[in-house]
């Protein structure tokens, strides 16, 4: 079932996913897979799944729904096994479907194989023909089942050689864990777009996740990020690991980890996700200053950002959005008044921060234009006298082909509309984005990421081509 309201959130990047590894003793690895994904429920709300092995079979257990709506005791039971992955998905490759909730499960000439996995594969239409060819069956139409078969066909002596046989045919972001017999295995991709990090558990053995504070929700220590290109395998009390495959020459980690996506506790490329957040807030109003009274973020993301705004600036920073983090996962329908109150049902004001005051409005990025508008709306109604719009990130032009949903050419409004004209359209009295040099500096970077969203500058060779309305690669590296 679809949320009625999704389009309450239809102006922010979409989180691609989240994936989780643990490899313990006692048998009780489903339960700390559990508390994982609940700590990596923001990346992906559509569906969650954990897959356990005991050494001799791997049980399954996912459907559509949050990470508390999908597992509990019960279904937690049967799950008994010293080695598990888990997911936690919103869809990009595949529409959200049952039979595209990870992980995948399938059986092999040398067992049972699970995988999870995060980003996107812009080659993957090919493979999948490739595959067809040769008399797969395909059950989704998930580019994540595709990294599945054809990991199950490859050839070599152990799942670490077939998985390092098959990474180079494999174009675009990835990151994902494999369970196999008696070892879990992760890998990253060479270009790094999607975070993968690897810690020790404290009571033993350890555990990979797309987010450090997933780790550290499990207790984990010596956490680290998994290199562009390595394998690590987690078999018992041991991990191991080689560099399957060199780091790419111009790297290609995702900015919007560090804008959006990741929780303020995460670290990663070595730095703290609130810091850097801070710091756009910093760069932005250095870059954008206004005369005005009160700073106030969109929360919650744009919270440490503002927090950095204001000390810059000057201006007092205060909240003026409550926000109700469950209405975007209701599934009753709205009446046809509260449908076109729009974004009053996920956030209220508080007029007492806004009533007579010149006010900043900071928020991570506009995708499409249809949130901004409202929100300046809302603070017009409680009074506030100017609303002026400050974005941490640069006006997102370009589609995202590595696992996030930016949403098309057609759908993105800095491709049709120049600053002036989206102000216009939103209703501000003035629109500022950070630019891209101001941003990278903010991360204390000059390269290493990939920013092709903003710029259209694609890490990856490709050949855009326009078809009913969507953008999609061909002719990608083979």
């Amino acid at each position: 079932m679809t949320s009625q309201i999704a389009s309450l959130d239809s102006d922010s990047p979409k989180e691609e996913c989240g994936v989780l590894g643990v490899s313990t003793s006692g048998g009780d690895s489903a339960r700390l897979a559990f508390f994982g994904l609940y700590a990596l429920q923001h990346r992906g709300q559509e569906a969650a799944g954990i897959a356990v092995a005991d050494g001799r079979a791997i049980r399954v257990h996912k459907d559509q729904g949050l990470v508390s709506q999908v597992f509990e005791s019960g279904t937690l039971d049967p799950l008994v096994g010293d080695m598990a992955i888990g997911h936690t998905r919103y869809s990009t490759t595949g529409s959200n479907s049952e039979r595209n909730v990870q992980p995948y499960v399938v059986e092999t000439m040398h067992g049972p194989l699970a995988v999870a996995h995060n980003g996107n594969l812009v080659n993957a239409d090919m493979l999948r023909v490739k595959l067809l060819e040769r008399g797969a069956g395909l059950q989704s139409s998930s580019d994540s089942e595709v990294l599945a078969l054809m990991l199950a066909a490859a050839e070599g002596p152990t799942w670490e050689d077939r998985l390092a046989t098959v990474m180079p045919r494999w174009a675009g972001a990835f990151s994902l864990v494999i369970l196999c017999g008696t070892k879990i295995i992760a890998a990253r991709d060479p270009w790094g777009f999607r975070p993968l990090s690897l810690g020790r558990l404290s009571t033993g053995g350890h555990a990979v996740a797309s987010e450090t504070g997933a780790l550290r929700t499990l207790g984990c220590e010596s956490i680290r990020e998994i290199k562009p290109g390595e394998i690590v395998v987690l078999q018992g009390p041991v991990a191991r690991s080689h560099q399957a495959m060199s780091p790419a020459i111009d790297g290609a980690r995702c900015t919007f980890e560090h804008i959006y996506f990741s929780r303020p506790d995460a670290n990663w490329d070595g730095m703290n996700v609130h810091k850097a957040r801070q710091r756009l807030g910093e760069e932005l109003a250095r870059e954008h200053p206004v005369d005005a009274d009160v700073v106030i973020p969109v929360p919650d993301s744009s919270m440490p950002a503002a927090i950095g705004y204001a000390a810059v600036s000057g201006s007092v920073y205060n909240e003026g959005f409550v926000k109700n983090r469950y209405i975007g996962r209701t599934f009753i329908e709205p009446t046809d008044e509260l449908r076109r109150q729009g974004v009053a049902l996920k956030f209220n004001t508080l007029p007492e921060n806004i009533d007579g005051r010149r006010v900043i409005m900071i928020d991570d990025s506009i995708v499409r234009g249809t949130t901004s508008g409202p929100l300046v709306r809302l603070l017009r109604e409680a009074g506030a006298t100017e609303v002026h719009v400050r974005i941490t990130c640069p006006p997102i032009a370009h589609p995202c082909f590595f696992g996030v949903d930016m949403g098309t050419y057609e759908e993105l409004i800095a491709h049709h509309l120049s600053v002036a004209e989206t102000a216009d359209h939103i209703g501000a009295d003035s629109l500022g984005y950070l630019s891209v040099e101001r941003m990278m500096k903010a991360l204390g970077r000059d390269d290493g990421y990939c920013n092709a969203c903003f710029t259209g500058s694609y890490p990856i060779p490709v050949q855009l081509q326009l078809g009913d309305n969507k953008q999609r690669f061909d002719g990608v590296l083979q």
